[in-house]
């Protein structure tokens, strides 16, 4: 019995130690998620005016451009899917590839190639593991991206949808990544960043409806939407990254919480399984006293005799 005692003990210890590494991770989590709110509530009207500028120059030219002309037949797509670096985040990156998945064979179904670049490890090794192709791939900043990151991701996405087709180029640019809801919300979404669909980027910004006024563009309209071209996908990029720095603290936050508790509620069933343990190991040393006691009794009756 004193054994079974002694293993109840280790795994309390054990448990009780697993919690303290679990609550100080939600602790940082917690405090981490304030931080990545305020640098996405900073970077948001940036990147939304940048997209009410594209409007504006589109709705007020004719010219066919690849940041809001689409293609008549569209044969080739890039899904940019940005997952997270580390783990014990709950189903936060796999979520986000589940939503990858599903935007890729619907792409595939509409008869376009497809080309995947991923943003965090986890990614990289869901799609490494299954020997799937990356055009490319970036780790270790996902959980606080910088804008000189999304510039970096950016870059290689915008050449692909500058160059034909028929030289490797892209048609549509995709992106995948989980939107911060709130606190116990976090969402995977798929957004097409290009080509701009001119009513969606109104309803974004709230001009849809509106008379926008006349432009003159100088030197011309094509020359203003290949300067926004680069800062419209690394703004939207950037805005992304730190959506999803977002909800990758507040999933690990979540998951630690569980896990904490459920460590608490397992130090508790092994404190009375260990109490249980100790009461019957006092109760069969009484016994055994009893009975000594009893038998040193019947024996001195007997001598006496």
């Amino acid at each position: 019995m004193g054994a079974q005692l002694r293993v109840y003990k280790r795994r309390i210890k054990s448990v009780t130690a697993t919690k303290k590494i679990t609550k100080a991770m939600e602790m940082i989590a917690a405090s981490r998620i304030v931080k990545a709110q305020r640098k996405v509530a900073a970077s948001t009207p940036y990147a939304t005016e940048l997209t009410r500028a594209v409007t504006a120059v589109a709705t007020g030219s004719n010219t066919n451009h690849p940041l809001t002309t689409e293609t008549d037949t569209p044969t080739r797509a890039a899904v940019l899917l940005i997952t997270s670096d580390r783990g014990l985040a709950g189903g936060y990156s796999s979520n986000a590839i589940k939503a990858a998945d599903q935007l890729t064979e619907r792409l595939r179904g509409e008869g376009k190639e497809v080309d995947t670049y991923i943003v965090g490890r986890k990614g990289v090794a869901y799609y490494g593991f299954r020997e799937r192709k990356v055009a490319e791939s970036w780790t270790g900043f996902t959980d606080s991206p910088s804008y000189a990151d999304a510039k970096k991701v950016a870059a290689p996405l915008i050449e692909a949808v500058t160059t034909e087709t028929a030289e490797g180029g892209v048609d549509e640019l995709h992106i995948v990544f989980t939107e911060f809801v709130s606190m116990m919300t976090q969402t995977p979404v798929q957004n097409r960043m290009l080509p701009l669909s001119l009513d969606k980027a109104a309803e974004e910004t709230g001009t849809k409806g509106d008379i926008l006024p006349l432009f003159d563009f100088e030197p011309s309209a094509e020359d203003v939407l290949d300067a926004l071209l680069p800062r419209y996908v690394e703004s939207r990029i950037y805005n992304a990254l730190l959506q999803a720095a977002a909800s990758e603290h507040a999933a690990r936050r979540r998951a630690m919480k569980s896990a904490t508790d459920n460590a608490g509620d397992l130090i508790n069933s092994l404190s009375r399984l260990a109490n249980a343990a100790r009461q019957a190991e006092i109760t069969q040393e009484i016994s055994e006293i009893v009975g000594g006691a009893s038998a040193l009794a019947d024996a001195t009756a007997g001598s006496d005799k």
